[in-house]
């Protein structure tokens, strides 16, 4: 295993099993790692906290980023993923709920590779996830590490 993992920062359990299922659903064989809060995120990333003990070579490819999160919201993990050379790079896909302008144009200015807002429909959902994932995941050449 290239310790390549899909980072999933979802605090909703609902939304977190429609994702994961969406993903296996399309076939997307990443291991999927999944935080439930802002902080555990960026202990995550950074290999601090409950997660110092993660192994090294163990990455993000992709981060799969709700905006509405406990502790410390999506727009701060964005920021932080971004001031820091290590992961500056890593995509980050907002998945989220939100329908606020205020949202979308602030993700895309602190460095989001994408946003997405959650299809109510499952099968679009599905569909939303697939599309992604086939783009980040098989048909995007990611910076090498």
């Amino acid at each position: 295993m290239n310790g390549r993992v899909i980072l999933l920062v979802e605090d909703n359990r609902d939304d977190e099993e429609l994702t994961l299922r969406a993903l296996a659903k399309s076939k997307i064989t990443n291991r999927v790692v999944v935080v439930r809060d802002g902080v555990e995120a960026l202990d995550w990333m950074f290999r601090r906290g409950a997660h110092a003990a993660r192994p090294e070579a163990e990455t993000a490819q992709l981060v799969l980023l709700d905006l509405k999160l406990p502790k410390i919201d999506g727009l701060q993990v964005l920021r932080e993923i971004r001031a820091h050379e290590a992961t500056k790079r890593t995509p980050v896909v907002i998945l989220t709920s939100s329908v606020e302008e205020q949202d979308l144009v602030r993700s895309y200015d602190l460095g989001a590779n994408s946003y997405i807002r959650k299809p109510v429909d499952f099968a679009q959902f599905v569909d939303s996830v697939k599309q992604l994932g086939i783009y980040w995941l098989v048909l995007n050449e990611p910076v090498p590490r």
